[in-house]
């Protein structure tokens, strides 16, 4: 039999992050737990790999602040790179309604102490990007600190700076069962698995779309569902600048962003439904290039290989928000789950947060209490309206 200090399940990007700060508080023990042959085969290789600071509640703007300048700061801090591109994000209001919300999330924004973010006019959007249709844009929003990472980089980063301090990851490994042994003092587990059994006082759960049947092994219905997204890439593309932010129309939620020498389209089918379904439909590509000819005419004639598009998993929670910390009927067992396609943006913080509770049973970063298990039994969800 193995032991560990901390086991976490999952190696995706939030896996990474926790174990990276784990060790870098002084954890010696530290075991992460990776079903596939290699890491990032779950949600965090299908990322888009944006990063704001741009949203609705406190709580999500905080943590992009820990988060961002992290990216910021990557491979001085790790000696890795994360390609963190401070392009920004842009926020295009097509009535007064989108408007007044971008108006009030920018400040909530400058109030938690984001200083890059500004409101801008219609015409200044016109005069940035004359490619778009812009005769119905009335105003946006805009952060020149927002942008994108290669997650799968910062992945990597992450878990080779914490193996490399003596963390272990083990791959191509299923969890198949979770003891708890109530005899000792504190309660710890017992950690199933295909290839030994671990024990540990600490469980982590950071198993992306699939967190609810892990949950599941120590009796927790979590509230996570998987849902899925589509992301189409372009052939190379040069009649829209490649120094151009990722470009919101807030009439229809279609976005997209520079990506090598063509843009990577996204939008969110509302008649998706949730599911483990993995596979890209070939019926999207007409949807989205609808929607992106709509607002930028020139894509109307850009070409897109749909054997080059994807489909990855988001893991929704009811409020879209996170489940973070310990369960309350489970001590030991810590929640890192339901990030609703914030998971990449937001994996410094998450690692910082966890690392915080697991070690010290608090954290500064943001008040935990929010976005703990409890708030739906006790009907505090915090809804983001700011989903993309």
């Amino acid at each position: 039999m193995h032991t560990a200090d901390v086991v976490l399940i999952g190696g995706g990007i939030v896996g990474s992050s926790i174990a990276y700060h784990l060790v870098a508080a002084g954890s010696k023990n530290v075991l992460v737990i990776e079903r596939e042959t290699a890491q990032g085969k779950g949600s965090t290789g299908k990322s888009m790999g944006g990063v704001r600071a741009q949203f609705s509640t406190p709580v999500n703007i905080q943590m992009s602040l820990y988060s961002i300048p992290f990216y910021a700061s990557f491979e001085e801090r790790l000696g890795l790179p994360c390609d963190y591109r401070p392009q920004g994000y842009l926020f295009c209001a097509t009535d007064e309604n989108h408007l007044a919300y971008l108006r009030a999330n920018y400040k909530k924004q400058v109030a938690m102490g984001l200083k890059n973010v500004q409101l801008i006019a219609g015409d200044e959007i016109r005069n940035m990007f004359p490619q778009l249709r812009s005769d119905d844009i009335v105003g946006g929003s805009f952060c020149s600190t927002d942008g994108f990472v290669d997650p799968y980089s910062a992945m990597t980063g992450f878990m080779t700076w914490a193996t490399d301090r003596g963390a272990t990851l083990w791959k191509n490994v299923t969890v198949t069962g979770i003891a708890r042994n109530t005899n000792s003092s504190g309660g710890s587990f017992e950690v199933a698995t295909s290839r030994d059994t671990i024990s540990t006082r600490t469980v982590v759960n950071c198993a992306g779309a699939w967190a609810a049947s892990i949950a599941k092994m120590v009796g927790i219905d979590l509230p996570v569902e998987p849902l899925r997204r589509m992301l189409v890439p372009t052939e190379p593309f040069d009649r829209f600048p490649h120094t151009a932010p990722m470009i919101i129309d807030m009439s229809t939620g279609f976005h997209f962003r520079p990506e090598g020498r063509g843009f990577l389209l996204a939008w969110n089918d509302p008649e998706e439904t949730p599911g483990y379904k993995m596979d890209f439909d070939p019926a999207f590509v007409e949807k989205i290039l609808t929607r992106a000819a709509d607002r930028v005419p020139a894509f109307e004639n850009v070409a897109v290989n749909p054997k080059r598009a994807w489909a990855g998993l988001y893991e929704m929670t009811p409020d879209h928000h996170p489940i973070l910390g310990e369960s309350p009927d489970v001590p030991g067992f810590f929640f890192a789950n339901g990030f609703s396609g914030h998971g990449v943006m937001h994996a410094p913080a998450t690692g910082k947060i966890l690392s915080d509770l697991i070690l010290t049973g608090r954290t500064d970063l943001i008040d935990a209490s929010l976005l703990n298990f409890s708030r739906f039994a006790e009907g505090r969800a915090i809804h983001e309206t700011t989903i993309l």
